[in-house]
């Protein structure tokens, strides 16, 4: 496939991904199973999100001081649904939802002339770590077997020669040590995410002083983060595409770009030009694939 191919196809998949966007991509859930280890982002019994914010530093610290060994909470509400009892005496952990409220106060007296501003506030809601309630189990986490390892995936992830690291809950690309960190193969939900976000953290590296030379600098909410959390998202679904593991965008690709969406937005091109550094990326990791005299020799 010529890079003029690549390009219109990338272009195809990138309006495909915005078009599912505006029509509202749904909430992006980790591609693997949590183990419940409290040192990873604490999870929702119920819907089995992660918490975000303030809320994962709250519950950390409450695991932490209380010696809990799993990072599974839910509500008084969320466990009894679950057939569980918070026990009698156990204390709660306070977290937060920011809500917008439709209509503010009137900035000017009451007359048709002014106009009512949306506001923000925080509403508290107790939480229970699962070290404090009976009758509940978790269930037992589906395991991925080595024999459902996809061969062309794992040979181009290799030929890139970043270090992986494997272990733990997380993903992400660690720019000191220029090393992937994935979670076990055998916790995936498939074999295809297991290559997506293989793929996503390798993309994050392309973008090394020396590789891409991207920004990496920036912090978790800011610009910079977001834009390369796109970048690496959107050169996860065309390179999946080039290996012929998704003929379409994954729902999951529009989901994840959705919760970066909002920070995208104060530059209306910003995902454009995220689109143009992923086909740099995924055009760095074509180049390092080994040519057909190669593998012939």
């Amino acid at each position: 496939m010529s890079s003029s191919q690549r390009a219109s196809i990338y272009e195809r998949i990138t309006a495909d991904i915005l078009a599912a966007i505006e029509r509202g991509a749904g909430t992006w859930r980790m591609p693997w199973h949590h183990d419940g280890s409290p040192a990873a982002r604490p999870i929702n019994v119920a819907t089995g999100i992660p918490y975000r914010g303030l809320n994962i530093l709250a519950l950390w610290a409450a695991a932490e001081d209380a010696g809990y060994g799993h990072g599974l909470w839910g509500t008084y509400r969320c466990w009894a649904k679950l057939g569980a009892q918070v026990r009698k005496g156990e204390r709660a952990t306070l977290a937060v939802f920011w809500k917008r409220t439709e209509n503010g106060d009137a900035e000017d007296g009451d007359d048709e002339t002014s106009f009512k501003r949306s506001r923000m506030f925080a509403r508290g809601f107790s939480l229970f770590n699962i070290a404090q309630v009976d009758n509940y189990s978790p269930p037992e986490i589906p395991r991925l077997t080595e024999s459902e390892r996809i061969a062309r995936a794992e040979a181009f992830i290799a030929a890139l020669q970043v270090p992986i690291v494997v272990g733990g809950d997380m993903a992400y690309y660690q720019p000191s040590t220029d090393t992937v960190h994935l979670p076990p193969f055998e916790r995936f939900k498939d074999a295809v995410s297991h290559a997506s976000v293989s793929i996503h953290e390798h993309a994050h590296a392309s973008g090394a002083p020396h590789r891409l030379a991207r920004d990496l600098t920036g912090r978790f909410g800011s610009f910079a983060y977001a834009m390369d959390e796109a970048i690496a998202e959107l050169t996860a679904s065309f390179v999946l595409a080039d290996l012929g593991l998704a003929c379409e965008p994954r729902p999951d690709h529009a989901a994840y770009l959705a919760s970066w969406i909002e920070v995208l937005k104060s530059d209306p091109r910003a995902i454009f030009t995220a689109a143009s550094k992923a086909q740099q990326a995924a055009d760095w990791m074509h180049s390092m694939q080994p040519s057909r005299s190669q593998e012939a020799a």
